[in-house]
C-alpha cells in the first residue's frame, strides 16, 4: 500500500483515544484527519495528551463534524456506540469498535453480564472478535471489528491453546489491574488517597469480561471459568495468574510444545520461563507501552495444578495497539506496522 489511509477517532480525549493518538501519529502509513470529544472541542489534542506537544496541530471537534473516513477507530465506553451505530458505519469503510457493544455474538449474553437487552442483535454477527491470534483470517476480509476487553486478553491468550489440547475442567484467573483501564473519567475509587496502595477485589464474580472469555474459550460449556479482578497501584497493566485444574498426565514440555505450535511465529506473543533472575515470568512492567503478551507457566508438582501467568498493557494488547493491529490487517499492511515499540527497563 502506497498511499496513506485517511483515519478518524471518536471519542479521543480518554486513554484508549490517547493511545490511539500516539500510535497513529507515529504509523507510516495514516493520514490522522480528525478526532471527536464533546468536552474538549475546538481545543489542541495536547492540552488533553501533554505527551502529544510539538507532534501535531490537530484539534478536537465535536461528533457531528466528523468526515467520511477509510478507518474509523470508536474509543467510547459501553452502550455509548450502539444507538449511533449506523452512523458511524455509513462514514467509513473499516469501522473498529473497541467498546463491548459488539464483542458478544449472543444477545442473550448482553442481558446477563451486562444487565439489559441489545438494541441491534441484528449486527452482531457481523462483527468480527478482534483478537489477531484467534481470528486474523476473518480480521483481514472484515469491514467491522469488535476489540475485545483488555482482561479478557489478558486471560484468552494464555489459555486458548491449552484448552484446545488438554481435557481442562476449571480455571480460574486472578487479574491485577492498573488504575488506567478505569478511564480517564474520575470517580470516589479513583481518587488518590483511595486508590494509592491498594489491592481491591472491585468485582469478584459475575464481571462483563467473562462474557468474553467464556465464548472464546468454552462454547460448549463444559468448563468452569471462574474470574476476579483486583485494582492495584500500576497505571499501565494487567497481570493474570491463572490456575488451571487438567484431568490427565502431562508434563512441562507438553505445556512448551502446545504454546509453540500455537505462537510459536506470533509477533506479539512472548513465551517467557526463564531459571533466575528477577523477571524470571511475565511482568506487566516490561511490556510497558508494548503490544506484547508474555506468557508464563509452571506445573505445580504436588496437586499436578497448572499456573500460568501473562502480562500485557491494558492500554495497548488490551486496547489500542491491538485495535491498530487489526486496522493493519484488514488494510492487507504487515501486522507490526506503527506499533512494533520496545518496552522500557527500568521504569
Amino acid at each position: 500500500m502506497n498511499e496513506k489511509v485517511n483515519v478518524s477517532i471518536v471519542g479521543g480525549s480518554g486513554y484508549t483515544g490517547g493511545e490511539l493518538l500516539r500510535l497513529l501519529l507515529q504509523h507510516p502509513q495514516v493520514n490522522l484527519t480528525a478526532a471527536t470529544s464533546r468536552a474538549y472541542a475546538g481545543k489542541l489534542i495536547h492540552k488533553v495528551h501533554p505527551n502529544l506537544r510539538g507532534v501535531t496541530n490537530l484539534k478536537f471537534i465535536t461528533p457531528d463534524k466528523l468526515p467520511d473516513c477509510d478507518v474509523l477507530f470508536l474509543a467510547l465506553p459501553h452502550g455509548a456506540v450502539v444507538d449511533k451505530v449506523d452512523t458511524y458505519l455509513d462514514k467509513t469503510d473499516v469501522l473498529i469498535d473497541m467498546s463491548s457493544d459488539f464483542r458478544l455474538r449472543n444477545p442473550q449474553d448482553y442481558d446477563r453480564y451486562y444487565a439489559q437487552k441489545h438494541k441491534r442483535p441484528d449486527l452482531l454477527e457481523t462483527f468480527v472478535y478482534g483478537m489477531p491470534e484467534l481470528h486474523r483470517e476473518k480480521i483481514r476480509t472484515s469491514k467491522r471489528i469488535a476489540v475485545p476487553g483488555c482482561t479478557a486478553t489478558g486471560a484468552i491468550l494464555p489459555l486458548k491453546p491449552l484448552v484446545d489440547a488438554f481435557n481442562i475442567r476449571q480455571v480460574i484467573i486472578d487479574a491485577k489491574v492498573g488504575s488506567s483501564a478505569s478511564g480517564a473519567k474520575s470517580n470516589g475509587a479513583t481518587h488518590h488517597p483511595e486508590r494509592q496502595g491498594v489491592v481491591r477485589s472491585f468485582k469478584p464474580s459475575g464481571h462483563r469480561h467473562l462474557a468474553e472469555m467464556e465464548q472464546e474459550l468454552n462454547p460448549e460449556g463444559n468448563i468452569s471459568v471462574n474470574f476476579s479482578p483486583h485494582a492495584v497501584e500500576l497505571v499501565r497493566g494487567i497481570q493474570s495468574t491463572i490456575h488451571i485444574f487438567i484431568d490427565g498426565e502431562y508434563e512441562e514440555k507438553d505445556v512448551w510444545q502446545t504454546y509453540l505450535k500455537a505462537y510459536g511465529r506470533e509477533p506479539f506473543i512472548r513465551i517467557v520461563k526463564e531459571k533466575s533472575g528477577i523477571y524470571r515470568y511475565p511482568e506487566p512492567k516490561v511490556v510497558m507501552g508494548t503490544n506484547v503478551c508474555e506468557i508464563g507457566f509452571e506445573k505445580d508438582q504436588a496437586t499436578g495444578r497448572l499456573i500460568v501467568m501473562s502480562a500485557i498493557d491494558n492500554l495497548m494488547k488490551g486496547a489500542s495497539g491491538q485495535a491498530v493491529q487489526c486496522m493493519n490487517l484488514a488494510l492487507g499492511l504487515d501486522e507490526t506496522t506503527g506499533i512494533n515499540q520496545l518496552g522500557f527497563h527500568p521504569v
